[in-house]
């Protein structure tokens, strides 16, 4: 009998393991169900559990391998917990017991979404492996992006709990190792690569992530490293070159990366774990979910659509991804999103000549939707939203209902994201059908992320409200604190009357902030020198950057006349205004000003900020372009 834990083999008849102790349950030769090795029979299926000559069969189940030992190019993923002994002597046992468990599911869950497997837990810490028993060409990127991701984690539970000290601290590391393919828990990973990797981790400060050379060569396309020095590691002979990830840079191998510049991602970890988590919900459980996330131009909603990107293709888990953009104008745009991912899943071309396009098309639905009698239903349907074909006058719930179906039949063979962009421009039959989709696909895991300013409420005030799996979350301006670390990573070296300029100007708006970086890069009065920064000429007066402009003409041309004639008056009295000098200024009463104010600030074109001691705090507002 071999033993399923250690693998060692056993004579027949034993109930525990010579070597681990383990109990030795026995595998039926018919079904395979583990028994208890007292019994005789069967208890899934009745047949015997002992051979013609009363002996016990071999708990080893016919068509598995048995354990094998090999050598294999392996990522090993190491981390502990910082604190945790300091805080565990302040707490009750259950306390401690109950945040380990919670730390330990995190660290499974997280590992396991990246494709990983858990070798084993030791106290506090975890050990995880990449490559057995199925490699893959991205493992080493894999382990680096779930480091991160499990040292975010475990910030935030830390919050959570009220340990804000509590950190994790983690080292990865590649290479070759003696791996037992086949073996469950403790012991598939061995050799002085394990050793190595828990020294690096414990080199890494809290919160950290460090990395050996040959994993930082097989994931430098898609995450970002700075230098972390060389340690003394014990047990190696010379010293080790160490890198620090930072962050993720785009997508699996680097793909989609920015090679511009961008921003950190500062204080919206807690929105993107939250989309992340609806996510996962809704591809575990297949119920479909709505998420909008609401903000400004220029606040983050791109980004954080981004960084949910980066994280999708991160993981082991295959999803269907969708992206589509509302336009403001034209003739023929109240679909154009939706059919803007028609056109991505099918592989069809802007302007692509319509017998080429609807070619792709067949090939597309053929893959998607096995029915026939279905693929020759929705395919006019699919091709009359491109605008292929011309069709009868089919009336919108005959269309809906073959687009559904389409998207039904995608998130059947896995979950399916929809990403909206810019969904205040959207045509209010788009938004019906939205609702549609998610009301009458609710069993099918169909994700859909709606990014849209404050008009969005004002064209549709019951959006998301009375739907079963709607969640809806506002980007509100990073405070001073964020937007001065947000600079000077961006930009380190920037003088601080420098910074405190682009801040001003900024006002919480990270776009805003960036835009106004790289204007001054591209007028050469900011130059770049090694990993800083350094200014070249005056920046005393800061100009709206080109890129900006058109993107506040057009937040202006999309308010109503009064309310835009209401705006540039108040722009003549200055940044601050009352309300009695907007009155005087415009010659409108102090109720119709009231009104056009309340509306502006709805659309966070203009802020109201009051003293509460002072007797006019209900006439002071700042004016600000959102």
């Amino acid at each position: 009998m071999r033993c399923a834990a250690c693998g060692t083999e056993n004579e027949a008849g034993r109930k525990f393991c010579g070597e681990c102790g383990e109990s030795l349950a026995l595998a039926c030769p018919s079904c395979g169900t583990p028994n208890p090795p007292a019994v005789k029979f069967c208890g899934e299926c009745g047949n015997a559990l002992t051979a013609g000559n009363g002996q016990q069969t071999s708990n080893v189940e016919p068509d598995l391998q048995a354990p094998t030992s090999e050598r294999r190019l392996v990522s090993v993923l190491f981390a502990d917990l910082v604190g945790f002994t300091t805080l565990s002597e302040a707490r009750d046992p259950e306390e401690v017991r109950e945040l380990l468990t919670r730390y330990f599911d995190t660290c499974r869950t997280l590992i396991e979404r990246y494709g990983g497997t858990v070798e084993k837990f030791i106290g506090d810490a975890v050990m995880a492996v990449w490559g057995t028993p199925v490699a893959r060409e991205d493992d080493a990127e894999r382990a680096v992006r779930a480091a991160l991701d499990l040292t975010s984690a475990v910030s935030a539970l830390g919050q959570e709990v009220g340990a804000p000290d509590l950190r994790a601290r983690a080292g990865v590391l590649t290479g070759e190792a003696a791996v037992t393919v086949g073996a469950q828990g403790q012991g598939m990973v061995a050799g002085d690569l394990v050793n190595t990797a828990s020294r690096i981790q414990s080199s890494a400060t809290p919160g950290q992530v460090h990395v050996g050379a040959a994993t930082k060569r097989a994931s430098d396309a898609a995450i970002a490293y700075e230098d972390a020095g060389t340690f003394d590691l014990k047990g190696k002979a010379e010293p080790v070159p160490l890198w620090r990830a930072i962050r993720v840079l785009g997508g699996v191998r680097g793909a989609q990366k920015s090679t511009g510049l961008e921003a950190p991602f500062l204080e919206r970890e807690r929105e993107l774990r939250l989309v992340k988590e609806l996510f996962h919900v809704c591809a575990d459980e297949c119920r479909a979910h709505l998420v909008s996330i609401l903000g400004v131009a220029g606040i983050g909603k791109s980004r954080l659509s981004w960084e949910f990107f980066k994280y999708i293709d991160g993981v082991a888990t295959d999803v269907r991804w969708h992206q589509g953009r509302c336009l403001p104008y034209g003739e023929g745009v109240s679909f154009w999103a939706l059919a803007e991912m028609v056109r991505t899943r099918c592989a069809i071309l802007e302007g692509e000549e319509q017998a080429s396009a609807l070619s792709k098309l067949r090939q597309a639905l053929g893959e998607s939707v096995p029915d026939p009698e279905e693929r020759k239903w929705i395919e006019p349907r699919i091709a009359h939203l491109l605008g292929l074909e011309e069709g009868p006058a089919w009336d919108r719930e005959n269309l809906f209902s073959a687009w559904r179906l389409f998207y039904e039949r995608l998130a059947e063979a896995m979950p399916t994201i929809l990403v909206f962009e810019d969904m205040q421009w959207a045509d209010p039959s788009l938004l019906d059908f939205i609702e549609y989709l998610l009301e009458w696909s609710k069993n099918h895991a169909i994700f859909v992320l709606v990014l849209a300013r404050p008009e969005l409420m004002d064209r549709r005030p019951s959006w998301g409200a009375g739907m079963r799996n709607a969640t809806s979350m506002y980007l509100e301006p990073l405070g001073p604190g964020t937007m001065d670390r947000l600079l000077s990573e961006l930009v380190p070296g920037l003088p601080d009357d420098g910074r405190a300029k682009v801040l001003e100007r900024a006002e919480g708006v990270p776009l805003y902030a960036v835009e106004t970086v790289r204007m001054l890069l591209d007028r050469g009065l900011l130059v770049q020198e090694g990993s800083s920064y350094r200014p070249t000429g005056d920046i005393d007066s800061l100009e709206v950057p080109e890129t900006l402009h058109a993107l506040i003409a057009a937040r202006l041309d999309g308010l109503m006349a009064e309310e835009r004639r209401l705006v540039q008056d108040a722009a003549v009295l200055g940044k601050t205004f009352t309300i009695p000098g907007l009155v005087a200024l415009s010659g409108k009463s102090h109720e119709e000003i009231e009104i056009l104010l309340s509306a502006l600030v709805r659309k966070e074109v203009l802020s109201l900020q009051a003293d509460p001691f002072s007797p006019e705090r209900a006439n002071m507002a700042s004016c600000r372009i959102s």
